[in-house]
């Protein structure tokens, strides 16, 4: 193995989160045993076995006496990287089987602290978009995003609440502007929900979970500021190199 190369296993387990997450792989379908993947691969039983296992415990899987199948309903989503890298293959930050329902898209004047992140001042407005994802019957997160108000000139999408265009809305941003997202940074913590978050996520009040904010920029500064919170018991999972 090359120095600074992923262990194998994690390799293995990389490929079926992601067939998973793209839908290629959907709920119910059985996943090779250990034994074929070692032949598909080329690697050991044990490497295999370790990989099946990380992904049993991250939700992704479940495993009885008939095989290794996607769990049913997994609770699994795309972090905000991979949500971005799907938005430059294919256009749009939805997965394979996920749904959105835009529940606001207006010009406000935001709070202080994303003026502050904008560089706006004060009263200066800007486009806010709440919205809500699911996949099949199952809320999988309520999120709000921030863009710059000069945007709603170019992408009047931005203010549209048909759930036809919040799919590529992050696309046809970039588009019309002409911008590229260079940098992005994810913070991540866990808390109560509150009123709003638990009725959009049908969630008792006060219940557990994720909350997660991406800001992806240019140089120019702020392209898209979104605020994501994710139901109890919902894995997102990261690749990084050391």
């Amino acid at each position: 193995m090359p120095v600074g190369a992923p262990p194998t296993y994690t390799v293995l387990a990389d490929h079926y989160r992601q067939q998973v997450l793209s839908g290629a792989l959907p709920p119910g379908a059985k996943l090779p045993d250990a034994a074929e993947i070692c032949g598909q691969w080329g690697v050991a039983v044990a490497t295999a076995s370790l990989a099946l296992q990380h992904l049993q415990v991250e939700g992704y899987l479940r495993t009885g006496p008939r095989g290794t199948f996607v769990a049913d309903d997994p609770r699994v989503t795309a972090s905000s990287q991979e949500r971005l890298a799907r938005v430059g293959r294919r256009g749009s930050w939805l997965m394979d089987g996920e749904t959105s329902r835009v529940t606001a898209a207006e010009l406000v004047v935001p709070p202080l602290y994303v003026a502050d992140l904008f560089d706006l001042d004060a009263d200066d407005r800007i486009i806010r978009r709440e919205y809500v994802v699911g996949r099949g019957r199952a809320r999988t997160m309520f999120a709000v995003s921030w863009y710059p108000a000069q945007f709603a000139a170019v992408c009047p999408d931005l203010l549209n609440t048909n759930p036809t265009r919040n799919d590529g809305v992050t696309a046809r941003v970039l588009e019309a502007t002409g911008r590229t997202i260079t940098t992005g940074r994810d913070d991540l913590h866990a808390r109560e929900a509150t009123p709003r978050e638990a009725a959009a996520l049908a969630l008792a009040p006060g219940a557990p979970i994720l909350a997660l904010v991406h800001r992806w920029s240019d140089d120019q500064g702020v392209i898209e500021y979104t605020e994501s919170c994710l139901p109890t018991r919902f894995t997102i999972g990261y690749d990084y190199a050391p």
